[in-house]
């Protein structure tokens, strides 16, 4: 029996929660995973996980045995990784999630980092949500959220980004330019499909924090549709600042009310808390953390020019 090769797969059923889950992160079959930790069980000669039709949990044996066989498992990855002198160059296959819309400021900042160290290679998910990044074996996830959340990852700050209101100067003709929070009741407001915001559209000014209701009309989960949607002059658009850049820059977009900035959020980079950091891990955390805020930067000083402004 290859009992590294057991423990590997014993930590990966609980942390996904699911000997299916488990085997396709795996890339094997459930029968196979199921008899690998069955094998373990012999081994060690205890009942190490709980099975039901609905769930599947640890017995208080298997709580112990979960913390050893982690210790373990990253003692011997250290000692590999050490050994190939990963933690001094970096290279290898690089797995890296970020949300959809931030998807386009990060790949440039991957063809420049690439220039930096050719023999990383890049693996770039995109999606909708936060993943778990030891369920779906992502090295590095750039998480946009108000505060992080305690957990065994390691995150570290790399930004701020916020929305702005715009619409098309055509659309604007026809149904004018709102003059404070309030007056949006008055228009047509297209709504990004958010977790992290309300149905409301809360925006904050020196006097405090203004509440606004869109109606139910367009809804996109797509920043890069929803830009898209304003520029056909369909309505007003609370979009990612970063998203709107081009089109105002453009003409085919127009800033509102630049005065009131709804809540900001931030951006980290969460990557599994270990003694021992890989070599291209470290280094892509560290260029993220220089050349992030410096795009940003550039992103806002579009919004911040009244000659975008309605």
């Amino acid at each position: 029996m290859d009992l590294l090769n057991n423990l590997r797969v014993f930590v990966r059923v609980v942390d996904c929660a699911s000997f299916t889950a488990a085997a396709d992160a795996l890339e094997l079959s459930t029968a196979q995973v199921s008899r690998l930790v069955a094998d373990l069980e012999q081994h060690v000669q205890a009942r190490l996980l709980q099975r039901t039709t609905r769930r599947l949990s640890l017995t208080e044996a298997g709580e112990r045995f979960l913390q050893r066989s982690r210790l373990i498992l990253e003692e011997m990855e250290e000692a590999t990784a050490e050994a190939r002198g990963a933690h001094l160059k970096p290279s290898g296959r690089l797995r890296v999630h970020t949300m959809n819309g931030l998807g386009t400021l990060i790949t440039p900042l991957i063809a420049r980092y690439s220039e930096l160290y050719p023999d990383v290679v890049f693996e770039l998910t995109l999606s909708q949500r936060n993943p778990d990044p030891l369920e779906d074996g992502q090295d590095v996830v750039i998480s946009i959220a108000h505060e992080l959340a305690d957990s065994q990852f390691v995150g570290q700050p790399i930004g701020q980004i916020y929305s702005v209101l715009c619409a098309s100067p055509a659309y604007l003709q026809r149904k004018g330019v709102p003059d404070a929070p309030l007056a949006l009741n008055d228009h047509r407001c297209l709504r990004m499909i958010d977790p992290l915001y309300s149905d409301q559209w809360v925006f904050e000014d020196d006097k405090g924090e203004h509440a606004v209701n869109p109606a139910m009309t367009f809804q996109c989960n797509v920043a890069e549709s929803m830009v898209k949607a304003s520029e056909a002059g369909m309505g007003i658009s609370l979009i990612p600042f970063y998203t709107a850049t081009r089109s105002m820059t453009d003409g085919t977009l127009l800033r509102l009310l630049p005065d009131y900035r709804p809540r900001q959020r931030n951006v980290f980079a969460l990557y599994p808390s270990r003694r021992f950091l890989d070599a291209k891990v470290r280094t892509w955390v560290d260029f993220l953390k220089v050349e992030l805020p410096g795009l940003f930067a550039e992103h806002e000083a579009v919004m911040n020019d009244p000659r975008y402004w309605a």
